[in-house]
């Protein structure tokens, strides 16, 4: 490729609304363009990226015997009825109708449908195993879209589908999948973590989440740095702090606790550390319009210095559908406002659920339900009843890791894959059954496998950058290598070797641009720093009066001189390294 025959448009200062390093520095790259809200046009460049990610996916999908297909961006709305995400999905899902006022919806993924093909064509067990995938536009109508491709309405997919007959063989297409991922990420030439994670919306039994490693990352993944533990926040096990729950050596005393509605107040008041403290978390359940079920209150007991997953939380029997309670409902079911709330003494019936490390606290202060007062020295089954007891908190650095091989660090990541164990969510929903052989029908196990394409751009950047720009792994990169000339219509002998070395490294393979733009050197070798292309070669008259060329990598800090006749196996092993 040709500079002045492809399309390259940098800014030397992101938009105003480009908010993170990889939005600034795709918008300066001229890689993507925004339309609309979350909505972007790629450009020649970024679109070059997104054709490499696309085609790492393909070849280890297909290498993991996915079978590609193509399914529709527009779907009619019956299929989304008979799972009820019609109704569930939520706002984020883009309803519309067409010129006869059907109901379809853009797709943000393709689960009804692809149940729907199995239904209609997956017959018999000698069909099965079959997992098909295919890459495509995705529409999800953010609230706030932000972050450019990281968090956009429309982007790139790929998902895939798996159907087996039973549990087991379900199980081992997950992990053909989970592997496949492993290598793609491999490949991508990025730090990556798989973690266990929650199912979300998506539903089913297990799923795992791929993280690239980011400080800019939204979610915090937790992992034992000396086992295999891993696992997204939302999903990681907090176990008990103590192993078991330690004598009372205090009685039970009401204490003036004057203006202290916040824990750490209490703390400071009482000279005692943050940790001896409980502190209550108050939701709503609300009734039916009936009547026949009543408004329910729950409270909810954390060590004062945790904090509440609400994941976790709404997974306890009853709280799926919780609220926050109101400052009005509290004082109704307490009888005082927020700020002196506690388990003893409430007014009207409680349900009470207690994290595991409460449950296991002894001479521990919470409130007394009366306005500037605080209990100390309250202890479980003398003082009041132990309540129903989970894990409800959000783990922390330092904890013990569930698999007792360590304590837990956290470290930042940006979700880029999910791989789901689904079941029988979809099948089950839309009748989509087999014959096995004994001719039974039986449900269809599936599983479910999705990568962004789209934001791994972001997140590849997230991960890779400096105060030039951006710096791709070389499996990414929009080009492999640039050749830079010093004076390519000025030099005949520059001109003349410039051409040589590019046609050698075409006729090699590589992925090459030639900058023929005539441009000064420091724009020309600001522009692909900021691009970031991994490999460089200069070509100069004085260079060449010695028989050298110029290599410099994007991460070397120096260059280094090449022999004009080894230079192309110097790039090669330069790739292949």
């Amino acid at each position: 490729m040709r500079a002045t025959r492809f399309f390259i448009s940098t800014l030397k200062e992101a938009p105003a609304d480009a908010e993170i390093i990889s939005h600034k520095l795709m918008m300066r790259a001229g890689m993507i363009k925004r339309l609309g809200s979350g909505i972007y046009n790629y450009m020649p460049m970024g679109l070059r990226v997104i054709r490499k990610v696309e085609a790492i996916v393909r070849e280890e999908m297909n290498r993991a015997g996915a079978v590609e297909m193509l399914m529709p961006v527009v779907q009619p709305a019956e299929l989304w009825q008979e799972t009820g995400r019609w109704q569930k999905y939520g706002a984020e899902l883009m309803r519309i109708k067409d010129r006869h006022g059907r109901d379809f919806i853009i797709q943000p993924t393709s689960e009804e449908v692809i149940t729907d093909v199995a239904r209609s064509d997956i017959k018999s067990y000698r069909q099965l195993p079959i997992n098909f995938y295919h890459i495509q536009t995705k529409f999800r109508d953010e609230r706030r879209p932000r972050f450019g491709l990281m968090r956009g309405r429309e982007f790139t997919m790929k998902d895939a589908y798996s159907f087996d007959r039973d549990v087991e063989s379900m199980k081992k297409s997950y992990a053909i999948m989970f592997d496949a991922y492993v290598r793609i990420f491999q490949r991508f030439g990025l730090q990556f973590r798989a973690v266990a994670a929650d199912n979300g919306a998506i539903g089913g039994t297990g799923s795992h989440e791929f993280h690239v490693i980011a400080d800019t990352g939204e979610d915090d993944l937790v992992y034992c740095p000396t086992s295999d533990y891993a696992a997204n926040i939302e999903a990681a096990e907090a176990l008990p702090l103590a192993s078991e729950r330690p004598t009372p050596t205090q009685a039970m005393t009401k204490v003036s606790t004057p203006g202290t509605v916040k824990c750490e107040q209490v703390a400071e008041l009482l000279g005692i550390g943050l940790q001896q403290n409980v502190k209550s978390l108050v939701f709503a359940v609300d009734g039916n319009e009936e009547g026949s079920v009543k408004k329910q209150l729950w409270l909810l007991l954390l060590r004062a210095d945790h904090e509440l997953n609400e994941i976790k939380m709404q997974k306890v029997p009853g709280l799926a559908n919780a609220r926050m309670a109101t400052e009005e409902e509290i004082i109704e079911w307490f009888g005082t406002e927020p700020g002196y709330l506690g388990p003893i003494g409430a007014k009207k019936a409680l349900n009470i659920v207690a994290d595991r490390t409460v449950a296991n606290m002894s001479d521990f202060v919470c409130g007394a339900n009366e306005a500037n007062f605080h209990l100390t020295g309250v202890n479980w089954e003398r003082d009041l009843p132990l309540p129903a007891i989970a894990d409800l908190r959000n783990v922390q650095a330092g904890d013990p890791s569930p698999d007792g091989k360590g304590v837990l660090a956290i470290q930042r990541g940006i979700e880029v894959g999910h791989v789901f164990q689904l079941g029988t969510n979809y099948s089950e929903a839309m009748k989509a059954t087999y014959l096995d052989e004994n001719g039974k029908p039986q449900l269809l196990q599936m599983g479910c496998y999705g990568i962004g394409i789209t934001r791994i751009l972001g997140a590849a950047i997230e991960q890779n950058f400096d105060d030039k720009g951006i710096v791709w792994p070389t499996s990414l990169a929009p080009f492999e290598v640039v050749i830079c000339p010093m004076g390519y219509d000025r030099s005949e002998q520059v001109k003349a070797e410039t051409e040589s070395l590019y046609s050698a490294l075409v006729a090699a393979g590589v992925d090459v641009i030639l900058d023929d733009r005539g441009e000064r050197p420091g724009a020309m070798f600001a522009d692909w720093e900021l691009i970031g292309v991994p490999h460089r070669v200069v070509i100069g008259d004085r260079g060449l009066k010695e028989g050298k060329l110029e290599y410099q990598g994007r991460r070397d800090t120096e260059a280094t001189a090449v022999v004009v006749a080894d230079m192309v196996e110097f790039i090669k092993a330069k790739l292949a390294a």
